[in-house]
């Protein structure tokens, strides 16, 4: 009896610590061992009852849900034979609550409940008549039950319930419980569709299951990546799952596996490649068959439906009618067991087909009998809905019905964006609006070419792009463990730089630095809000605070690409061709400019890639600029790019030739750092980080220019120093190599003595820097997310509060660097603005120093 007992001791730990395959040896081994002849039968029955609830759990988990309820029939029906009472109650509660728990598994949430309910009043009768060795056992049945709730759309009860076992397992010192309700409160915050909370609330558990029980991290991860999904994150809740996946499937948790194909084939689909999303929603729905979860099979049926139907709704074809029958046959489905708010979707998808199929008032008919949720739509639902509002009414004619569902999606959708914090949050959350603005921007091009037109572009536009830069960022404290955990990456990245230094190997040490970085970001995502929303700029606003100059918003629908002149007073619009062709000189010129970069390029390959990088300058001054020189006349500018426009040093362009450009993200962000009610700042600072040979001489000249310069040399350039140092300066220039990392943009990097100052930290500078100089390569660059939310270094600063930031927007030798940054700073000294002084230095070797202006100027 003694080994019986041992082997399940063995088991249940194996169970708990997400093993299941593990367990079941341990567990027909005590089935086995209970066989042994002389064993006393009360206590067999005991015991026997004991393995067999811990193996229904874990044959139900690897296998099916009939697997598991079969093991409980056969102890159901042998626990009458135990002659003591209380024991006796003692395991018909315990059977009842790993019952319900099966049943919740497979989302059999009310039938789960009932069973659930009778493990909780059996521990609650025990614990009043004041047997606290009941907690343990009370606090799980309460976690089931709460968790259950959040499923159900309750969320008071759920939170009542977990709430209660936080408060227990507190009170009596059972940590990892206190970690494993903080998740699932997590969970029913995310359904109830407070993302920013949830988030934090699954930062909290993380902390614990790394501390105490790293296994449950894998299943924590598939939460977060739905949490991420919610708010536009597709790519990173990709990548968590990626990392998981191989873990679970070698654990052989069917369910935790299928949900998290589920939602990598959600991320997919967001992300646009349909064939992961249809391949792994597939193999969800295959192995939720299996075991027995129609429920959650349907949703993975709905997501291969959506795939199919995005296939539809972007061939020019006649969707047929059989796949809105699909849609109907899924729908009541999803309806008939409790999945309001996916029935509803899919019933959604139905109409939007119909529309597209020519049949307005069948889809018009659809829609008014969509079920109605029980509780606050996701956003992404709530963006479809307001999406095939506006395609009916564009099929009935109507387009200012249209717009006007566009506008009050695009407002939801912003009111969602005004709670989260970190940039990634904060730029991720477009992506859900991606189709409802290019259905607007296109009504509005439909338009014509007038006056009235150009105006309703502009405010399109500026509601739809860069929505990250309009906050004005509030002020808040680094999280301990972030900051921790961002010292990791710098200490990882150092030792990166030094291994490819010493051309040592470098896999490991840039797995771990990915890893890292992932964790640090993540730590970020339950940060409080970013900012304080601005208002949408206006055309008139902008054109008043233009003084003299002229504003070029570019913009793509479709290939498509249109130029919004904002000049004397008046807005045009002018059709300038193919966006692709466009972007391919765009990335051309970029890439023979990185080649232009070296120092010591033999002369005859400079004229070659220099002849090259000139006729795709040639190019885009022909596409982007010369058809609006009436317009511009000899202004100074400011442009507002788009896509792969981001990437131009504008400097280049013939038309630009000596002219002072300002790039900004979008006319509100502009507009915003251009206000003159920004704090005053004062002092220049001037930092030299190691490795460039020209530095020194480069910061003993530039200070030659600014009486009030203080100077961080290369034993003094340490990333504490140099951020507390930029705190409320006025100019600083941080000469440095640098890194754009294109997958990780708020990981971009300046390199100190000390290791990586990072974008991610220099954008929560309290009071940043009016003007800031980054002497480095490609620290300009920005990964340009859905809805054009360019985030890179660069980017960091604007949203953090910077005024204007000089950057080059591709590699940059360290000779012509620190020869227009000498130019740049004596025009400077003079009183020149940081465009104009930019300008004038750019334009002695425009192909060799590519430095852009980004903000105000």
């Amino acid at each position: 009896m003694t080994r019986a007992r041992e082997s399940h001791r063995l088991a249940k730990a194996a169970a708990n610590a997400a093993r299941p395959v593990r367990a079941i040896r341990h567990l027909e081994r005590a089935l086995a061992l209970l066989e042994v002849p002389g064993v006393d039968p009360v206590d067999r029955l005991e015991v026997r009852a004991r393995v067999l609830f811990t193996l229904s759990y874990c044959l139900a988990e690897t296998g099916s849900l009939d697997d598991g309820l079969r093991q409980l029939e056969v102890a159901r029906a042998e626990l009458p034979g135990i002659p003591d009472t209380a024991l006796r109650d003692e395991l018909f509660s315990l059977l009842n609550g790993t019952q319900g728990v099966l049943l919740l598994r497979v989302g059999r949430i009310e039938e789960g409940i009932s069973y659930v309910d009778l493990d909780v009043a059996h521990h609650e009768r025990r614990l009043a008549a004041g047997d606290s060795s009941v907690v343990p056992f009370l606090v799980i049945t309460l976690h089931n039950r709460g968790t259950a709730y959040g499923e159900i759309d309750q969320p008071a009860a759920a939170i009542r319930d977990l709430d209660r076992v936080v408060e227990l397992a507190r009170r009596h010192d059972i940590p990892l419980r206190v970690g494993i309700s903080t998740h699932a409160l997590g969970n029913v915050l995310r359904r109830a569709g407070d993302i920013p909370e949830a988030l934090r609330r699954y930062s909290e558990a993380n902390r614990v299951f790394q501390e105490l029980e790293p296994d449950l991290l894998l299943r924590l991860r598939i939460d977060q990546s739905e949490a991420l999904i919610s708010v536009g994150l597709a790519d990173e809740a990709g990548r968590l799952l990626d990392e998981v996946l191989p873990d679970l499937r070698r654990q052989k948790v069917g369910q935790d596996v299928a949900e998290a194909e589920l939602y990598r084939a959600a991320a997919a689909l967001l992300d646009g490649d349909l064939a992961l999303a249809k391949r792994m929603a597939n193999s969800a729905q295959r192995r939720l068959i299996r075991r027995g979860s129609p429920g959650w099979a349907a949703v993975a049926a709905l997501i291969a439906l959506r795939v199919d139907a995005t296939k539809a709704l972007e061939s020019r074809r006649r969707p047929s009618e059989k796949v809105v029958g699909r849609a109907m046959e899924l729908a009541t489905e999803l309806a008939a067991r409790g999945l309001y708010d996916q029935a509803a979707f899919a019933q959604i998808l139905a109409a939007r087909l119909e529309v597209r199929r020519g049949d307005p008032t069948r889809a018009e008919q659809l829609l008014r009998s969509v079920p109605k949720s029980r509780r606050i739509e996701p956003i992404d639902h709530r963006m479809v809905l307001r999406l095939c509002r506006a395609e009916i009414a564009l099929a009935r004619g109507n387009r200012r019905v249209a717009l006007a569902q566009a506008k009050a999606g695009l407002a939801e959708l912003g009111q969602l964006r005004d709670k989260l914090g970190g940039l990634e949050l904060v730029s991720g959350a477009a992506l859900h609006g991606r189709e409802l603005g290019e259905l607007a921007v296109r009504l509005v091009l439909e338009g014509g070419d007038s006056s009235a037109t150009a105006k309703r572009l502009f405010t399109w536009l500026e509601r739809t792009r860069a929505q990250m830069y309009r906050y004005d960022p509030v002020e808040t404290t680094l999280d301990s463990e972030l900051a921790e955990r961002i010292t990791e990456v710098r200490r990882l990245s150092r030792s990166l730089l030094l291994a490819r230094l010493d051309g040592a190997p470098t896999a490991a040490l840039e797995a771990r630095l990915a890893a890292s970085q992932r964790s640090a970001m993540r730590l970020g995502w339950s940060a409080s809000p970013w900012g304080t929303p601005r208002p949408v700029a206006t055309p008139a606003e902008v054109m008043d605070r233009l003084d003299g100059r002229a504003m070029v918003s570019f913009a793509a629908s479709g290939d498509e690409l249109i130029a919004l002149a904002l000049a004397g007073g008046r807005v045009r619009m002018v059709r300038l061709g193919s966006a692709a062709r466009a972007t391919e000189a765009a990335r051309r010129l970029h890439a023979d400019l990185n080649a232009l970069a070296p120092d010591h390029l033999p002369p005859p390959l400079r004229e070659v890639i220099g002849a090259s990088a000139r006729r795709q300058a040639e190019e885009l001054d022909r596409m982007l600029l010369r058809p609006l020189a009436g317009v511009l006349g000899d202004r100074e500018l400011v442009v507002v790019p788009t896509g792969a426009l981001h990437v131009v040093p504008w400097g280049v362009l013939p038309t630009c030739a000596g002219r002072p450009v300002v790039a900004a993200p979008s006319a509100t962000s502009w507009l915003g750092t251009t206000r003159r009610d920004r704090e005053d700042a004062a002092g220049v600072l001037l930092v030299r980080g190691p490795g460039l040979q020209a530095a020194q001489a480069e910061i003993d000249r530039l200070a030659g220019y600014h009486v009030d310069a203080k100077l961080l040399g290369v034993g003094d350039a340490r990333v504490g120093t140099v951020l507390e140092a930029l705190d409320g300066v006025k100019i600083a220039h941080i000469a440095a190599h640098g890194e754009h990392e294109p997958e990780n943009a708020l990981f971009s990097r300046l390199e100190l003595v000390d290791g990586a100052l990072f974008a991610h930290e220099v954008g929560r500078v309290r009071r940043p820097p009016h003007q800031v100089v980054l002497a480095a390569c490609e620290l300009a660059l920005n990964r340009v997310r859905p809805g054009d939310e360019p985030l890179g270094f660069a980017g960091a600063l604007l949203a953090g509060g910077a005024r204007t930031v000089i950057a080059a927007s591709s590699k940059v030798g360290d000779q012509p660097s620190a020869e227009a940054m000498a130019d740049f700073h004596r025009a400077l000294a003079t009183g020149r603005s940081p465009a104009v002084a930019l300008a004038e230095a750019v334009a002695a070797d425009p192909f060799r120093r590519p430095f852009v202006c980004l903000g105000s100027g």
